[in-house]
């Protein structure tokens, strides 16, 4: 059964990987709406292709239409719509570089400073094709509008897929992607390495930011402590060793309302066992010496009674 050369005003266009491996692209001419139109898709010249391998790169489609004409981009699936905000950052960028030609160009120039921050190691990686979803689509610009009537004239045509790609396809694709995943634990441990030593600087560089706040003293590049008055024998900008103030050096003594004496410290009672037993025996001898008092002050009560009933 033979195949139809156009399906639904589309051009079907046979692509062979192998000889019993045969896989159809759908071409046409690109036709945008007025709400879509921009400059990045110029009509006349985009060849609309559907169908697109999930593999394919732009260098093999520029290839596959090479007999047609050059070929100016290829943009994949809806990233059509993306150029008009990388026009509008590419302007963002022009300005910033011409502002900073102006501040170059004026009476002050800013000093540049060492950057002695510590960066990451990467680790190895492979450049590796990127894989999109099949069924999906793109628009190939040519040079030209002769370009795409020769694309669409001769797309029934059978032509093998083009296999020039550096990056590589198949199993070797996800072989590659094995390895890159799995690298060399001499190069693991060179970016872990990196990576510790770019959060101990992040740290020291926080800590030196909120010394002020911490009450630590404050050292300048040139190694000097930076100090400010205040107190009795005054204090440094963040803490740390003191500079006199001026009732200090005059008189040598300070005021007295920021001495503090220390208490003497007591005996603790009752601490240790002997120390209980100690005052438990000593209560039961009072008792006892109290019970005898008070047993003879009743014997001196009855010899001194006058009246004697017996």
């Amino acid at each position: 059964m033979a195949l139809p050369t156009s399906l639904n005003g589309f051009t079907v266009i046979p692509v062979t990987y192998s000889s019993t491996s045969t896989h159809y692209i759908y071409a046409r001419a690109h036709v945008g709406s007025k709400k879509t139109a921009h400059n990045s898709l110029p009509e006349g010249r985009t060849l609309f292709l559907a169908n697109v391998p999930p593999d394919a790169t732009e260098r093999e489609l520029s290839h596959l239409f090479k007999q047609s004409g050059t070929t100016e981009k290829v943009i994949f699936d809806l990233d059509a719509v993306e150029p008009n905000k990388e026009d509008i950052d590419s302007e963002e960028e022009e300005e910033t570089l011409m502002d900073a030609e102006v501040e170059e160009t004026g009476p002050r120039k800013r000093r540049k400073v060492k950057d002695d921050t510590p960066k990451v190691v990467p680790l190895p990686t492979k450049t590796l094709r990127t894989l999109r979803q099949s069924g999906r689509s793109a628009h190939l610009v040519f040079l030209d509008s002769s370009s795409l009537e020769r694309a669409l004239s001769s797309a029934s045509k059978s032509r093998p897929w083009p296999s020039i790609s550096e990056e590589p396809s198949g199993l070797a694709h996800y072989t590659s992607l094995y390895d890159t995943l799995r690298p060399a634990l001499d190069a693991v441990k060179e970016h872990a390495d990196s990576s510790i030593l770019v959060f101990e600087h992040n740290v020291q560089k926080t800590k030196q930011k909120s010394q002020y706040r911490k009450g630590e003293a404050i050292v300048d590049d040139d190694g000097f402590t930076l100090v400010t008055r205040g107190g009795a024998y005054g204090k440094t900008l963040g803490g740390g060793v003191g500079v006199a103030t001026k009732q200090f050096q005059r008189s040598g003594q300070t005021s007295k309302r920021n001495r503090t004496h220390k208490k003497e410290a007591k005996e603790k009672k009752e601490f240790y066992a002997f120390q209980k037993a100690e005052k438990q025996r000593s209560e039961l001898m009072n008792l006892k010496r109290k019970w005898e008092e008070d047993k003879a002050k009743v014997e001196t009560l009855k010899a001194s009674r006058r009246f004697k009933p017996y």
